[in-house]
């Protein structure tokens, strides 16, 4: 983790968490999946006004009525008392009751009716002999309630299928306007300013879209007994707006490094006029070369302080104006100069850099290698050893500052391919073998895909062994947070290339005669046609790995 004096915002304690729940009562239609909202009153503290699924509170009287209530032999107590009181808030808020007579029949409307919604929930339920149906309520996601608002929750969404014969009715003082409606419909009419609701209720709906029907749905949930996804969000601000965003969007991690508490500060649109700090001894500045393989730019990342001096990652091409605001940002005290590797985007501005500071600080990486495209030759002043050690120290008034880089050989991406971890704060410097939104090109024969592989796994020790939560990659958003979500982004990238490989090697046992080309629209038929020819460079490091596994 960083150290909390490099924190750019000061350390705060989010508000407490309030265990509540809420269900999705879904339907089936010839059109579909439709779900039950209801809009809150325009005067209720939290979200008002807003159209959400029914829900509350969890009381401590739903936790003393698991006898009162039917579950599946997988459901842990917790969960059972979520349902018993999403159960309960679909009752008393729309009049919906998730209850069953010992027939199995569902409590009818006329029952409903002559029930007090203000009562005594659970003892009515047992006066006409009503068994809650909690078996029939499934975990479907986990929302706990943004760090930065003052009241917070921590929250089950739960899915079941509507009882039949009940209609829904509101209360008319917490909830209005009970609607059935497709999630499709709902995102449209948000999105045109006609239907308001919040983040998780949004992302939710979103999720539904991949269901074609409601028992496709509930047996999906079924198999895990436990949240499909678990989420607690981000916000950061766009074009001067707030936006939230999930662990598995691309600025996530950024937010969890510089704003760790969910103070809504940090600006996430791409630009390159100025550099961004990440950390008090972190700046990036992006280069101008935004494009299909570059994404965004270039990150080039000045690492740490005006009493240390800088060392300068990755200066990125030959762009003067680029240059020039790394070396302003710096303040000229540009102590060394390290590329990660030696493509055109990366290495050629370390000579100009080198140049525009006094001393001349020395460019350090591995010499690219006989194998490398004429574009990507490079040359360092000083050739890196695996595990070297880069140091900046200096003496401030609370004692001495220390950033140490320590360098990881990572071929793979490029022959002369390497890493930087931050060892004082947890960061690991990517370069282009990690990058945030696509993976990484291996472009034979200065690329390799068992050695990209083999540094995958490296990497993942690396990020255990020195407790890294944050990568920074070359091109992208940081990435990774505080819960091995840096290992866990490394697993899923090498699952990603991994599951690839399993489809070149179907293709080509499929067929064994087809060309590269033929390959390719089969096992790249998910990527748009305008990215095959720089997903068959890839393709050429899989199949090359395959053949040299064959006997």
């Amino acid at each position: 983790m960083p150290r909390p004096s490099q924190l750019l915002h000061p350390a705060r304690t989010p508000a407490p968490t309030r265990s509540a729940a809420t269900v999705l009562l879904l339907r089936d239609t010839p059109n579909g999946i439709e779900v039950l909202m209801t809009r809150r009153s325009a005067t209720a503290s939290f979200v008002p006004g807003a159209y959400v699924f029914p829900g509350g509170g969890v009381d401590a009287a739903d936790g003393t009525c698991h006898a009162l209530a039917q579950r599946r032999p997988s459901q842990s107590e917790l969960h059972l008392t979520q349902a018993i009181a999403a159960i309960r808030e679909s009752f008393e808020e729309l009049g919906v009751l998730l209850a069953r007579h010992a027939d199995g029949s569902w409590a009818t409307q006329q029952e409903i009716v002559e029930l007090d919604r203000k009562g005594e929930f659970a003892k009515q339920c047992e006066a006409r002999g009503l068994t809650l149906a909690a078996a029939d309520v499934f975990v479907l996601a986990r929302w706990i309630t943004d760090r930065d608002l003052t009241r917070r929750f921590d929250v089950p969404f739960l899915v079941a299928r509507m009882p039949a014969g009940q209609t829904p009715v509101a209360d008319e003082s917490e909830q209005f306007e009970p609607v059935w409606v497709r999630p499709s419909d709902a995102l449209a009419r948000h999105q045109a300013g006609t239907f308001f609701m919040i983040f998780p209720t949004i992302r939710t709906l979103e999720r539904l879209l991949g269901y074609s029907d409601v028992a496709a749905l509930l047996q999906v949930c079924a198999a895990t007994d436990e949240p499909l996804w678990t989420s607690c969000p981000r916000a950061g601000l766009l074009a001067g707006r707030e936006v939230r965003y999930m662990e598995s969007d691309l600025p996530f991690g950024e937010l969890a490094l510089v704003c760790p508490d969910g103070q809504i500060v940090h600006p996430l649109d791409w630009q390159s006029e100025y550099p961004v700090p990440l950390l008090k001894n972190v700046l990036r500045l992006t280069a101008p070369n935004p494009g299909a393989m570059t994404g965004p730019g270039t990150n080039s990342y000045l690492v740490g302080d005006p009493i240390t001096g800088y060392i300068a990652i990755d200066p990125g091409p030959a762009d003067a104006e680029h240059l020039g605001k790394l070396w302003r940002a710096a303040g000229g005290d540009i102590r060394m100069i390290v590329c990660t590797h030696s493509h055109p985007d990366h290495s050629p501005g370390a000579q100009p850099l080198q140049a525009m500071c006094q001393g001349s600080p020395p460019i350090l990486g591995l010499p690219s290698a006989a194998t490398a495209r004429a574009h990507s030759q490079f040359t360092p002043d000083r050739v890196l050893h695996n595990q070297e050690l880069l140091a900046l120290t200096g003496r401030a008034l609370e004692g001495y500052l220390v950033h140490t880089m320590k360098v990881i050989f990572t071929p793979g991406h490029a022959a002369n391919h390497l890493c930087l971890v931050l060892l004082e704060d947890g960061l690991l410097f990517s370069g282009d073998h990690i990058l945030n939104g696509s993976t990484t090109v291996i472009d034979p024969p200065d690329g390799d895909m068992n050695d990209y592989l083999n540094s995958l796994d490296l990497l993942l020790s690396v990020c255990a062994d020195f407790g890294i939560s944050f990568i920074l990659p070359a091109h992208g958003f940081v990435m990774g947070g505080p819960e091995a979500q840096a290992q866990a982004t490394i697993t899923r990238l090498k699952g990603h290339r991994m599951k690839r490989e399993a489809k070149v090697l179907q293709v080509m046992q499929a067929h064994p005669d087809g060309t590269l080309d033929d390959w390719l629209a089969l096992v790249y038929a998910d990527v748009p046609a305008r990215m095959w020819p720089v997903a068959k460079r890839s393709l050429m490091a899989h199949v090359a790995r395959i053949k040299g596994f064959a006997p």
